[in-house]
């Protein structure tokens, strides 16, 4: 399937399950059933998995298709967490894919005794079939699978109304599936691909967050004319887009560095962007949409809750700033200049 066909069946399925009184119920229950099913249904929640293990094939690049669309509708359901993030670490230690949803716990729980121990906020933890996390052993890090069940599993909600749980571990090994994390599989592997789940979630957010923008201003009139002709509005309107073409471009480049090979400083820098980009387009999208985008019925709000959730999993920007430093001091005066054009 090509990329755009893949997307547009994506976007189909979703604008057919993404209604606004299946989001309003999503709201209540953590996630959007209706969606998730049509995701399942059509195969793309295994989507860029091997087949060997259960999975629907696809590259990276296929991956981060879907995970824009499902930006660009706020939709609230695992994806990232199941096909980018859960599957991945299953995948690579050689685990066959469960049935149902994954998720993944975002740090690397510890391994005492022969005992799994730690506390971490999970996404849609209560909803998964099973919980995937990196655990460091004292013979090195392992890739396990963890039954909810086992797990002491708290109710929480983000901004945007996803499930997001506090759960605490106290899981014998012996009761888990599990598998040596192979190499390049570990805690700053996960945090960057995670980063990148985030990132491309955002990037669909805000050119959906700027097309509706455009759309509104386009509808509504004032003295006889669109809003749109307004000086002050064409300013937010070049706001949101420009940072729709910012963060696209930023997470396109990512998508490519990581197919590459680790993608420290596209990562790093993309999720900066990702950042950046949620305050000053939704400022935009607000200021130019007035009252009309925090009312309950017009999907404005969706999207800003959901950027403003988003940005900041997988580690606060700052953090993600100070590895960029660490990254242009470590390579010295005059190693910068080919640090940069390098990558």
């Amino acid at each position: 399937m090509s990329a755009g066909l893949l997307v547009e069946t994506v976007d189909r399925l979703l604008a057919e399950r993404c209604t606004p009184e299946a989001l309003e119920l999503a709201e209540a229950e953590g996630w959007c059933g209706p969606a998730w099913d049509g995701l399942v249904e059509a195969g793309f929640t295994r989507i860029a998995l091997p087949e060997t293990v259960g999975g629907s094939g696809g590259s990276l690049s296929d991956a981060a298709d879907v995970l824009r669309v499902v930006g660009r509708w706020a939709a609230p359901v695992p994806l990232a967490e199941t096909a980018f993030l859960g599957g991945w670490l299953l995948a690579r230690a050689g685990l066959a894919l469960p049935d149902g949803p994954l998720t993944v716990v975002p740090d690397d729980l510890a391994l005492t005794a022969g005992q799994i121990a730690g506390t971490a906020r999970v996404a849609w933890a209560g909803r998964s079939s099973a919980i995937v996390a990196l655990v460091s052993g004292p013979d090195g890090a392992l890739v396990v699978q963890i039954d909810p069940a086992e797990a002491d599993i708290s109710p929480g909600f983000n901004m945007a109304g996803e499930s997001r749980e506090t759960v605490r571990f106290e899981v014998p090994l012996e009761r888990t599936r599990w598998a040596p994390a192979p190499t390049g599989v570990d805690a700053a592997s996960l945090r960057r691909r995670g980063a990148l789940s985030r990132i491309l979630l955002m990037a669909g957010a805000v050119e959906a967050m700027s097309q509706l923008t455009i759309e509104y201003t386009r509808g509504r009139h004032q003295f006889g004319q669109p809003i749109a002709r307004f000086q002050a509005v064409q300013q937010h309107l070049v706001v949101a887009a420009e940072g729709a073409a910012a963060l696209s471009m930023a997470a396109d480049l990512a998508v490519r560095a990581l197919e590459r090979g680790p993608a420290e400083l596209e990562i790093a820098a993309a999720k900066v962007i990702a950042d950046e980009v949620a305050v000053a387009a939704t400022r935009a999208a607000h200021q130019a949409h007035g009252a009309m985008g925090l009312t309950q019925e017009y999907p404005l709000h969706r999207l800003t809750r959901a950027l403003w959730s988003w940005r900041h999993e997988y580690d606060h920007a700052r953090n993600w700033n100070r590895q960029l430093g660490a990254l242009a001091l470590g390579a010295g005066a005059n190693g910068l200049f080919p640090l940069i054009t390098a990558h």
